[in-house]
């Protein structure tokens, strides 16, 4: 690609981890344990974290007994989490939309909404096409999105951050199909502009994404597994079993 994509920009400067340095760490590793109770996995269960970031889930997941390899297309989140790494848990920089050759999963996790970031459907389903070449026979699918039907209704236009001494003016505003955020940064004298876009994706969207290759069998709202109702739920977490 001659231009990069927004999210190679922005997942990879130091402003992005700036700017999102105070997420939840016992509220991820509370859904995580949840989520492990649910799935019932075996022991020692290969698994791979899709879009890991800095590795947070990942670590959370082999620390609960298994073998997790955390890949992410931002080198700087990788370089991150390999703080982290041990015989049981690996990292790689690996773009999503392509298979792992050689790899073969139990289960495949794509949490904290990291769907949905491209402009075309197409790669979309490249994305769910590659996950269903990694996964063994009767695996399984995890997707931790966001509600967007909620997400719309309850989108902030305006919001003012300072942190470290950097201001962030976060502007977002949604079409028919996506949520924006635009966040102009300003360091001293130094002003930078990136975009976050993020498909509005709906249970019935994923539904269509997944039933070539996939029953989806469970739908959450919360981390804390709750049912899913579209009108009032914080999330939408999608358990999916590979058909194959």
């Amino acid at each position: 690609m001659s231009k990069k994509d927004w999210f190679e920009d922005w997942f990879d400067t130091s402003y992005y981890h700036l700017l999102y340095q105070n997420r939840d760490e016992r509220e991820a590793e509370r859904f995580i344990q949840k989520l492990m109770v649910h799935l019932n996995l075996p022991a020692s269960s290969k698994l791979l974290d899709l879009a890991c970031g800095k590795g947070r889930h990942a670590k959370f997941l082999s620390d609960l007994g298994h073998d997790v390899l955390g890949v992410d297309l931002s080198q700087n989140s990788i370089s991150n989490a390999r703080q982290w790494s041990n015989e049981h848990l690996r990292f790689e920089t690996h773009d999503m939309r392509e298979a792992i050759e050689n790899e073969q999963f139990d289960a495949i996790f794509n949490l904290f909404t990291s769907f949905g970031y491209f402009d075309h459907e197409s790669e979309n389903q490249r994305v769910c096409s590659a996950i269903s070449k990694m996964l063994k026979p009767n695996a399984v699918l995890v997707i931790d999105f966001m509600n967007a039907t909620k997400v719309v209704r309850q989108l902030v236009p305006n919001e003012l951050k300072t942190l470290d001494g950097i201001e962030f003016n976060i502007t977002r505003h949604c079409d028919e199909k996506h949520i924006f955020k635009n966040i102009e940064v300003i360091d001293g004298d130094k002003k930078f502009h990136f975009m976050e876009r993020v498909q509005a994706l709906k249970l019935a969207d994923f539904r269509s994404l997944l039933e070539s290759n996939f029953d989806i069998v469970n739908t959450f709202g919360s981390y804390d597994l709750t049912p899913f109702e579209e009108q009032t739920s914080d999330r939408l977490i999608l358990i999916a079993q590979s058909k194959k």
